[in-house]
């Protein structure tokens, strides 16, 4: 027996239904008053107040067991098994929080990296907002960013290929900020967003990585992640003022907006950059012969 051909029905949707958006309810309102009183004939799936869903949640938080091991210190001649020992549960922490920033820090490049290939590839009228310069500048600093976290890890003992416990937890956390920002339906203000909630993470995690170093006793990591914090603190700034100028030109027009801030560099690393090497030198020698005198 032959089948019956249906005929082909193609519905021509207008761009104006198309994003026409239909998830308020009072788009309309007896659709909505129906989807009211269904929901109050509904008859709940489970006669239970609750309790036995807390009851078993505590047996999982119970019997769970934790993410990952603990890293540990793998090679160190310096110091013999029993310092080792020792030391153990301090370095466990100093590296993990090594490994959770060395994670964060790849992932940010990538992130960068995808919002640059966005950048290019939208075409925007708008003044405001990063220009691709700006976007490489910053990733550049967060690949450097992870290059100084890999020589620490090893400077110390560890392995810096070990995911550590902090380092899965981050992993997770930005996976979905790496969702919006590579979706190919986010904008620009929209991916800003995204990687704003980045760098703010990434700012305290530098700012806590620093002080626990200082604390540790070991002065050189601390340098490096003051510089590290410096300028994530710098990447801060700039996002929130890219977002703040593309929300503000978007909703009251940019000629009733202020100028926009500069923030590429702080005062500090402008002084540190433009001050030349030989002075530099000269005040390493003072401070030499000066406590030579002493």
């Amino acid at each position: 027996m032959k089948s019956r051909e249906m005929p082909e029905r193609r519905a021509e949707v207008t761009e104006a239904e198309l994003f026409f958006n239909r998830t308020g309810i009072m788009a309309n309102p007896d659709l909505g008053a129906e989807l009211l009183q269904g929901a109050k004939k509904t008859i709940p799936s489970s006669e239970s107040d609750g309790k036995q869903v807390d009851a078993n949640r505590a047996d999982y938080l119970n019997e769970g067991l934790p993410i990952g091991s603990p890293p540990v210190i793998v090679i160190n001649d310096q110091q013999g098994e029993e310092a080792l020992a020792a030391d153990a549960d301090r370095m466990s922490v100093l590296l993990d929080k090594l490994g959770e920033r060395l994670a964060f820090e790849r992932q940010g490049t990538r992130l960068y990296e995808a919002f640059i290939q966005k950048l290019e590839q939208i075409a925007s009228e708008e003044s405001a907002g990063p220009s691709s310069e700006d976007l490489r500048h910053i990733c550049e600093e967060e690949l450097e960013h992870f290059k100084v976290l890999q020589k620490a890890i090893s400077g110390i003992g560890g392995d810096a290929t070990v995911e550590t416990p902090s380092a899965d937890v981050v992993g997770v956390l930005s996976y979905g900020i790496m969702q919006i920002v590579s979706d190919p339906r986010t904008t620009i203000p929209q991916t800003l967003q995204a990687i704003l909630s980045a760098e703010l993470a990434d700012n305290d995690g530098w700012q806590m990585l620093k002080e626990l170093a200082g604390q540790l006793g070991f002065s050189d990591l601390e340098t490096k992640c003051e510089k590290a914090f410096e300028e994530e603190q710098e990447h801060l700034e700039n996002v929130r003022g890219w977002l703040s100028e593309i929300t503000l030109s978007e909703g009251v027009g940019e000629e009733r907006i202020p100028e926009p801030k500069t923030h590429r560099r702080s005062a500090k690393r402008l002084k540190r950059s433009a001050e030349p090497r030989s002075s530099k030198r000269t005040k390493n020698v003072r401070r030499k012969s000066t406590k030579k005198r002493k």
